[in-house]
């Protein structure tokens, strides 16, 4: 039998009435079901909410590192069962057990990655965002998401004192936010050169010419990778004693077919490239300047240290992290692109199911198209501080790491480099003395802190990121990483 599809589209014979559109509602609102399954879901959120708040205030009592529960974890480790558990049942369990075997990174004593905490007020906004369930790839799937996302990629702009022009997009890391950024760059560079990447992919592509400092940080080769672009093409230029890269080293004849691959921020040192001597040069013989901030751009947001990234304005991309410094919620990486085309170019999507109209969207500014609206969160930290109390949360975390140097070189322990913000390198003489004190500080639970490897030596280095630490955190933790060695030396 033939199906009549222009009858099917006519309209209606019989066309409903209002009376019949609010007697459908009313079944909605008054079904048994829905209102049961309403009740269940404030009864867990409720209970989800009391067993957070019985978490922040027992944190700080605890062992940072979680050693003496991690037996417990293998509750977890069973297959799948066939019949439903109560949300509540399976929320209990997920406490009993997962709670105690949490790192406690947000409490003022964790040190290790450059972790930051959680900030009060982006914590509150997740947990009204995840209610939400907000998709932010275009606005008509969450105006609220594509707004508070555009704010406060706008605000991170402005702290940062980069350009006006530049946009920002949210992502889950730096490292996928310096991959978005290569992707934009290696495109347009590719433009240049008359290469359409989108139609002719890279396949017989003319070579691009890559430029890096020699301490350039891990994600950024993950990142080059991903975009096509192998450690055999990488030119590496000399750094001085800090890590930054040496200005009288940098090569003087960059054209438009490269890429120049900045630090703010060396992960171990703090330091950053001298970007007003490098980036002017190469951006006037036509190539790309990206710099890796994952935290150390935010130096810009002080007054008193902004100095130490001058010239990072100057640059075409950059990248850095809300959930460091800024203490958001993980995760939440940070692209922002000076010239808005070339990162539309190399990260729009067509299909006519997901038409939009005027300014670029997520999903078009970005590697991912669904995603969930991490803008909120950075939007709450800020609307919360303002700019004078983010510059206040960088001068403070960086005052508290250098009262950390001092206090260790005052009980003896060398300081492998001076902090210039937030980073603290130290050694607690050989390489296997400094290996034995990080495993007892670890074991010891007082704090936490890893290892590095710092111009051929072991070494432990401490990063002062989360907004909750205070001096007698910083104080504590001095303490007993000295007994720590104290005890390894005496063994």
């Amino acid at each position: 039998m033939s199906i009549d599809t222009t009858q099917q589209a006519s309209r209606p014979s019989t066309q409903p009435t209002h009376a019949d559109l609010a007697a459908a509602m009313d079944r909605v609102h008054t079904n048994p079901v829905s209102r049961g399954r309403t009740r269940q879901r404030l009864a867990v959120i409720t209970e989800a909410a009391r067993r957070s708040g019985s978490y922040v205030a027992n944190a700080s009592y605890r062992s940072v590192a979680p050693a003496d529960a991690l037996a417990g974890l293998d509750v977890f480790r069973r297959p799948l069962q066939d019949s439903p558990i109560e949300p509540r049942e399976v929320l209990a369990e997920l406490d009993t057990f997962g709670s105690p075997a949490t790192v406690v990174s947000t409490h003022g004593r964790y040190f290790g990655f450059v972790n930051g905490g959680i900030d009060p007020a982006a914590q509150a906004a997740s947990i009204l965002a995840g209610t939400w369930d907000q998709n932010a790839a275009m606005p008509v799937q969450s105006p609220v998401a594509a707004t508070l996302d555009d704010v406060a990629g706008t605000w991170v702009v402005d702290a940062l004192g980069l350009p006006s022009s530049a946009v920002a997009s949210f992502c889950g890391g730096a490292t996928v936010a310096n991959l978005t950024a290569i992707i934009a760059a290696r495109d347009a560079l590719y433009a240049k050169q008359g290469w359409d990447v989108a139609r002719d992919g890279l396949v017989g592509a003319p070579a691009l010419r890559i430029i890096l400092g020699a301490e350039a940080h891990a994600s950024v080769y993950k990142s080059l990778r991903l975009a096509g672009f192998g450690t055999a093409h990488i030119e590496h230029v000399p750094t001085d004693e800090t890590g930054a890269i040496r200005a009288d080293a940098f090569p003087a004849d960059t054209g438009e077919d490269t890429l120049v691959i900045l630090q703010a921020g060396n992960v171990n040192t703090g330091a950053s490239d001298p970007f007003a001597d490098i980036i002017p040069g190469v951006r006037e013989r036509g190539g790309w300047v990206h710099i890796d901030g994952a935290f150390g751009l935010w130096a810009a947001a002080s007054p008193k240290r902004r100095h130490l990234v001058a010239g990072s304005e100057l640059a075409d991309s950059w990248t850095t992290d809300a959930h460091k410094w800024l203490n958001v919620g993980y995760d939440s990486g940070i692209v922002i692109v000076r010239d808005v085309d070339a990162l539309v170019r190399a990260m729009s999507i067509d299909a006519a199911y997901l038409a939009t109209e005027g300014s670029p969207p997520s999903m078009n500014r970005g590697i991912q198209i669904s995603q969930r609206a991490r803008g909120i969160e950075t939007w709450a930290m800020l609307a919360s501080h303002g700019k004078e109390g983010l510059a206040d949360l960088i001068d403070r975390t960086c005052d508290l790491a250098t009262r950390f140097a001092n206090t260790l070189a005052d009980g003896g322990v060398e300081i492998l480099c001076t902090p210039v913000l937030n980073q603290v390198l130290v050694a607690f003489g050989d390489d296997a003395t400094t290996t034995q004190v990080i495993d007892a500080i670890q074991a010891d639970g007082t704090m936490w802190a890893g290892a590095s490897e710092w111009q051929g030596r072991r070494a432990m280095r401490l990063s002062v990121s989360d907004a909750a630490t205070t001096a007698d955190d910083v104080d504590a933790s001095a303490i007993a990483l000295l007994r720590a060695w104290g005890a390894v030396t005496l063994r």
